[in-house]
């Protein structure tokens, strides 16, 4: 291809992501200022690429000079848009480096064009591509999502072509003649064609699949106490027990000591019928907090009914399980008056434990023991914890 066509397949890709990258952030409002960002990024690149071909029209440098910045704010608009998945911005920065590239025009411009253009100005557009893969890596939020990799081949590979054209392209032009410098200039514009495809795709794929793990998510978390909830834990805790069973020898059991708490806030309904439901809420969330808090953050804690909890401890703290059972129902029963102020609210929880130390049945098996040993701590007035015989219940 000549390199007009490579210019206008170019612009036409740039226009057709900024279009779909603009048409996403009307379904994804989590991410709608960085989809923004990035439209407008794609559609400042377009404007610039288009700007070039007609850069020898104006008098001077200025046609030059003008494209030139018009297309350095295009990468800065989509540095700021995948800086912007992760919270951050780059505002000062970015009018630094374009006031700074204006004086440079400004300065070398009019004595120096075809310098400043094929070399000193690719510097920066390096740069700032190699900024948004350092973005694009660093940031918390896309770090399991495999498409960021994508996005930081992307980036990295234009910014090493910039890069390239920048420091080693004047040694080859001064060492082979200007057909070089035609040469680069179609390899520049071809690999821009592939960032311009690849790039939106790549970032359309990374914002949708981080807006389906969140709905995900989402679906597997209770709203109230932000636990998991029935779902999840069955799906974390059958994954962990089958797991255990498969480290065994042979195929036999691991030797892992597993305990499964079920929890049972007592007299709860009475809770809601003379304080409201906004209390009972905040019971719950008070509970949640209090055993998350004393179980650890390793401990499979969900909330698995209306006021029914269930957690399940491995190792060490399953074996230790029975005085954390009773640290919680100990330390909710006195927070649980400062936390519902002025009500004069008072609420325990009632504990059935079930602990298995080599041979771990199934996750449903385990909590129906420890659902039996809670029915036994209702029955002998609540604000306990009734320990189950784990062979017997087991079965």
């Amino acid at each position: 291809m000549d390199l007009l066509t490579l210019y206008l397949l170019a612009i036409g890709t740039l226009l057709a992501s900024a279009g779909m990258t603009f048409w996403e952030h009307r379904a994804n409002p989590r991410h709608n200022k960085a989809l923004r960002l990035l439209a407008a990024g794609f559609a400042t690149l377009a404007a610039g690429c288009a700007a070039a071909l007609f850069r020898r029209e104006l008098p001077g440098a200025t046609g030059s000079a003008l494209s030139n910045l018009v297309i350095l704010s295009g990468y800065l608009l989509v540095l700021g848009g995948v800086a912007s998945l992760g919270g951050r911005r780059y505002r000062a920065a970015s009018a630094a480096l374009l006031a700074g590239m204006a004086l440079v025009w400004a300065v070398w411009g009019p004595g120096w064009r075809e310098v400043v253009w094929n070399h000193v100005s690719s510097l920066p557009i390096a740069a700032v591509s190699a900024m948004t893969a350092w973005e694009a890596l660093r940031s918390a939020s896309l770090k399991a999502l495999p498409s960021r990799y994508i996005v930081v081949a992307v980036t990295a590979i234009h910014a090493l072509t910039y890069a390239a054209r920048s420091s080693l392209l004047p040694w080859l032009v001064a060492e082979y003649g200007q057909p070089v410098q035609a040469l680069a200039s179609k390899i520049t514009i071809y690999e821009g064609v592939l960032y311009s495809v690849m790039l939106p795709m790549a970032l359309l794929k990374l914002v949708r699949e981080e807006t389906h793990d969140q709905l995900l998510a989402e679906a597997r978390t209770d709203y109230l106490t932000r636990l998991g909830n029935r779902r999840w834990f069955f799906e974390q805790g059958t994954h962990i027990m089958d797991d255990d069973k498969a480290s065994g020898p042979a195929g036999a059991s691991a030797a892992v000591a597993v305990a499964v708490l079920a929890f049972d806030l007592d007299q709860f309904k009475a809770i809601n019928d003379l304080h409201g439901h906004q209390a009972g809420d905040e019971v719950l969330k008070s509970f949640a907090e209090t055993a998350r808090s004393v179980l650890g953050p390793d401990a499979l804690l969900a909330r698995i009914g209306g006021e029914e909890f269930a957690a399940q401890l491995r190792g060490d703290a399953a074996r230790r399980a029975k005085p954390l059972g009773e640290a919680v129902a100990r330390r909710f029963a006195e927070t649980i008056t400062r936390r519902v102020d002025n009500t004069g609210i008072s609420a325990t929880v009632s504990i059935g434990l079930a602990q298995f130390d080599g041979e771990v049945p199934g996750l449903g098996e385990g909590l129906a023991a420890a659902d039996r040993a809670l029915y036994r701590a209702k029955a002998l007035g609540g604000n306990r914890i009734e320990v189950a015989e784990a062979a017997d219940d087991a079965r």
